[in-house]
Order: structure tokens, then sequence, then C-alpha cells
């Protein structure tokens, strides 16, 4: 199994990537021997990762990464860098390569204390690695100080430094960063090269993982969590049930405080599997011991992670709606198919008797008000609106038509 194997339904950029690993590999093995580097290479300091959400950017970005640090034997036998098996693939893939740095938003943005130290280090040598890389999960998030300081290390990168930038779209990225990228866009996988992912990679029965591949539309992360995970077909059941209660006033309001609860469950789990132990860890390392006081001078330290850990359950209670939010539009989008008579495949359906009622008993332009209600809501969300004053207005919205 090759790194490339986790890329659904992106053959082109596939290739792409697979050739510029030939290339970088060339580079470091012509270096390493004292020979004539190769003239011309189509690998490259800096890349760009751009596609809808689901396409797998993160994925592309990583595995290139392993492809990137792969130290497989058989390089020298003319096999092809990025084998999955060796030490440099396996930790480059699992997020603990030494010289593999990743940098997520944990919040809302990716603040410039957050790219400090990173941006220092894009400028040292690889410790043990062929290449020093830095994977940017969420460019988009970089704020004004951040981005500028990415902007000073991708324009005069260390010699064998690679930055591997992932966004939604190439306008999301600062003019003066993307222009100094290679750009790789993703497309989103079609169902059926989803749906054979969930059933050769995960088990997945073939009729549940072409369920839960036409219910996301492509996403495939989620169709892997939908395909997988009992609780998350539950909660998406719930969402799509939410049209056909909103026949009240109070009905739309207690719909809302659901979707708010649900999501801050989602927020709640997460940082119970996360900030206990990253507390503990960092106890250790300040030279805590198990249950006593912390060192003198250490409370700063402490302060800033439990920012960090608030800044991230705020992120995933918002993230966690969002998610709802587009199970709501795949839902409407149905909806208005119905009403049009269209032959674009259903994507919900499970929900085949809602989405009759609702398309029966409404016209078009009232569905065509509500997918721009969930949308207003999207929006109002980035914006920082109190999540329950958003959903309610929605909800609202939803009733009137």
């Amino acid at each position: 199994m090759t790194v490339w194997d986790d890329l659904v339904g992106q053959e082109k950029v596939s290739a792409v990537l697979d050739a510029a690993a030939r290339d970088a590999d060339a580079l470091v093995t012509a270096a390493a021997a004292d020979e004539p580097l190769p003239e011309a290479s189509r690998m490259t300091h800096a890349w760009l990762f751009t596609g809808p959400p689901g396409a797998g950017r993160n994925q592309a970005a990583r595995a290139f990464a392993a492809a990137l640090q792969c130290v497989s034997p058989d390089r020298a036998l003319g096999g092809v860098p990025g084998c999955g098996f060796c030490d440099g693939c396996h930790t480059a893939l699992l997020g603990t390569h030494a010289d593999v740095t990743t940098v997520a938003a944990v919040g809302s943005e990716i603040l410039v204390k957050d790219m400090r130290d990173t941006v220092r280090k894009s400028f040292t040598a690889p410790a043990n690695g062929r290449w020093q890389i830095i994977l940017v999960e969420d460019a988009e998030r970089l704020n004004e100080k951040s981005a500028n300081a990415v902007l000073k290390a991708v324009e005069e990168p260390a010699p064998r430094t690679v930055w591997l930038l992932c966004a939604p779209s190439v306008e999301d990225v600062l003019p003066t960063i993307r222009s100094r990228c290679r750009h790789l866009n993703l497309l989103t996988p079609s169902v059926d090269a989803v749906a054979d992912m969930l059933v050769r990679r995960e088990g997945v029965e073939p009729q549940v993982a072409e369920s839960a591949a036409r219910a996301t539309q492509g996403h495939v992360d989620r169709a892997r969590r939908l395909a997988t995970d009992p609780a998350a077909r539950q909660r998406r059941a719930a969402v799509l049930r939410l049209p056909l209660r909103l026949d009240e006033v109070g009905a739309c309001l207690k719909a809302a405080q659901e979707l708010v609860d649900a999501a801050a469950e989602d927020a709640k789990q997460l940082a119970e599997e996360m900030d206990g132990k990253e507390t503990e860890e960092l106890k250790a390392a300040l030279g805590a011991a198990q249950g006593g006081r912390l060192p003198r001078g250490t409370a700063g330290v402490m302060k800033d992670l439990e920012d960090m850990q608030k800044r991230r359950r705020t992120r995933t209670q918002r993230d966690s709606l969002d998610l709802a939010l587009g199970d709501l539009t795949s839902f409407y989008r149905d909806v208005l198919a119905l009403q049009l008579g269209s032959r674009v495949a259903i994507a919900n359906a499970d929900a085949e008797d809602a989405l009759g009622q609702l398309a029966r008993g409404s016209a078009p332009e009232s569905t065509l008000r509500r997918i721009e209600a969930i949308a207003a809501c999207r929006g109002a969300l980035d914006r920082n609106v109190a999540p329950l004053l958003a959903v309610e207005a929605m909800t609202m919205a939803l009733r009137a038509g």
C-alpha cells in the first residue's frame, strides 16, 4: 500500500505529487553523493492544495510529506518514494515525524504566536529526515500577522524546507503567498469512488457504503464516519427530522436548542478525550509530581494551554453545528430537486417520505428561501454570532418559508 492510496478519486493530483517526490528524492540523493543536481525538476519549495470540503486536501499534503521522507531501500533499485511502510512514511502519516510540523487552527484563526516557533524551525536543517516540512492545514485561517510571518518564510526558504499549505480555494490565501506556491486543485470524489474506498479500506457493507457516500456527496471523512459510527447516523437522522417539526414557534426554539446542545456535547466529548491528557503531559514536562503543585513561574504556561483548549472547544462546537447545517442544506436541495422534477440523484434517499411531504406542501421559491436561511446562519456563525441566536433565527425562517 503506497501513501497515495488514501487519496480517493484524485488520480491526477497523485500523479503530479508522485513525479515531484521522485525529483525530490533525486535532489537529496545527488546532494548526498556530491553529484551535479538535475537541471530540471518538478519539485518546488512551496505547494498550495485547494479543493472543496472532504476532497482530501490535508490527506494529499500529508501523503506528499510521507513520500518526501520515504527511506525505503527499494528507491535505490528504482522504487517509487512513498512506499507507505518504511519508518519515514509511517511516522509522517501518523504525524510523529520529527521533521514534519503540522499547524492547524485551534480557534477561528491561526495566531502569530502559534506560528513563531514553526517559522523559526523552517529555517533549520532536517534533524534526521530528508526534508524539513511545514504542513499548514487551515491556511485560510491565517490572520494578517501570521500570514506575513509565513510569507517571509516562503519568500526565502531554507534549501531543504518545503511548505505545504491547504485551503478551500486560492482566494482564501494572500496573493503574495499563493504566487510563490505551486497550486494543486482537488476535485470532489465521485460517490462510486468513496463507496468503493469504504468497502475496501473499512470493510463496510456495499449498501451501507453507497448510502453513506451518497448522503455526504463525496465528503470522504464524513462518509467514513457515517458508515462506521452508529451515533453519527443517529445524529444525522435527528437533523433530517427537524424540518417536519417546525410547525410552531415553540417547536422552532426547541429544535434550535437541541441542535446547539448536540454540538456542545460533541465539543465536550472531544475536550474530555484531549484536555486531560494534554494537561497532565504539560505538568509532567514542567516538572510537577503526580497530583502535586506546579513549579513557581509556570502558571502562565498553563494559562496558555487553557486558553488554547477553550478556543478549540468553541471551534469544535461550531464545526459540529456546520455539519448539521450541511445536512439540512442537502435535505432542502433534495426537496427542490423533487419540486422541479430534476433527474439529479437524491442524496437523502433514507428520508424519502419527508422529502416528498415537504415537496408537495411548499413551492420551490419557499425551498430556495429556506436554503438561503441556512446559508445566512452559517455566515452569522462565521461572524461569531452566538450559536443559539443564529440557529433560532434560522429555524424561524425555515418555518416561515
